[in-house]
């Protein structure tokens, strides 16, 4: 990206050169605006849950800015020839409950046809300049604050082999139709100013950049960090989606790992994600408040380690040592 264009604009808050959820651009000394796109294949058999899911996980992006969204594009790829025209109004159904749940305007889009469908949003939000939330951001004493559970990609493939069960899978959709908007207010709430959301690098990776962003290490206790139900097992037995090994191959020399975790932990933290959960830092004082009013809106939220000194690198450890 750095060969394409001029990123050195002094308006353009964040670009690509991070590797942040979104591009923030300066409109006033209190307003910015949040640009941000992203589009899935078909990761449930349901349209109309799809479309949410690829809404929530969309519109994710401006929620890990700490911003609000405004207005939204559909940007759906459309197989004519297998794939009906009610089908893709289910599908353009979800997303649009997702818009109001999340209190934003989809106001057109573009459609192509294509032989694997795809659907998603280009999202455009608004965030104060000065209560951003960057991965660039987390602090040396921050509590680690981890939103929704991980293991989507093991359940989601799981659902393609015909190996996850009913409760499974509806765990799964339910966390991945919930959206982000309730944990970036309690973070911004709460002083946070390091976030990422935990998406397709898997917390690993995605937590692992924001790491080296911020000049800072990571301590994650895997016993601490929630998986859904049965993902395990999944994984256990082979049940494991191909980005996730990719995922290991990218960040495997920047993880450090205790004598107690397991590969069938690494592998879980780095299990690809869709419409995942905020990952940020808050001081450890409030770190029980956070906690509480995070499960009181709903979410499967824990605190999975510490932020310290350090240069970009992750320590997993258990709690038995």
């Amino acid at each position: 990206m750095r060969h394409l264009s001029d990123t050195e604009s002094p308006d353009l808050l964040v670009g690509a050169l991070s590797g942040d959820d979104a591009a923030v651009w300066r409109l006033s000394d209190d307003r910015a605006l949040v640009v941000t796109a992203d589009f899935i294949t078909p990761v449930v058999d349901d349209p109309f849950s799809w479309g949410q899911v690829a809404a929530a996980n969309s519109v994710s992006d401006v929620y890990a800015m700490g911003g609000r969204p405004l207005l939204a594009l559909n940007l759906v790829c459309w197989n004519t020839d297998e794939l009906t025209r009610g089908q893709l109004q289910e599908v353009l159904a979800g997303g649009h409950d997702i818009a109001r749940q999340c209190g934003f305007v989809v106001a057109g889009g573009h459609t192509v046809d294509d032989p694997e469908p795809k659907y998603g949003m280009a999202v455009i939000g608004e965030v104060h300049p000065n209560r951003m939330l960057t991965n660039s951001g987390f602090r040396a004493g921050q509590r680690l604050i981890l939103t929704k559970p991980l293991g989507i990609g093991v359940v989601t493939t799981g659902l393609k082999w015909g190996r996850a069960d009913a409760d499974c899978v509806a765990e799964a959709v339910a966390s991945m139709t919930a959206t982000n908007a309730a944990a970036a207010e309690i973070a911004v709430a709460a002083g946070a100013t390091g976030a990422t959301d935990v998406t397709g690098f898997g917390l690993l990776g995605h937590s692992g950049r924001a790491a080296q962003e911020s000049g800072v290490d990571l301590e994650i206790i895997v016993d601490d960090v929630p998986i859904i139900d049965g993902a395990r097992e999944l994984a256990a037995s082979g049940v494991v989606p191909s980005g996730t090994g990719r995922n290991l191959g990218w960040i495997s020399d920047r993880v450090d790992r205790g004598e107690n975790v397991s590969e069938l932990d690494v592998t879980l933290l780095a299990d690809a994600q869709t419409s995942g959960g905020l990952v940020f830092g808050v001081d450890g004082a409030v770190a029980q408040d956070v906690l509480a009013s995070l499960l009181s809106s709903g979410h499967t939220a824990a605190a999975i380690g510490t932020v310290r000194e350090g240069a970009g690198r992750i320590h997993l450890r258990s709690t038995d040592g």
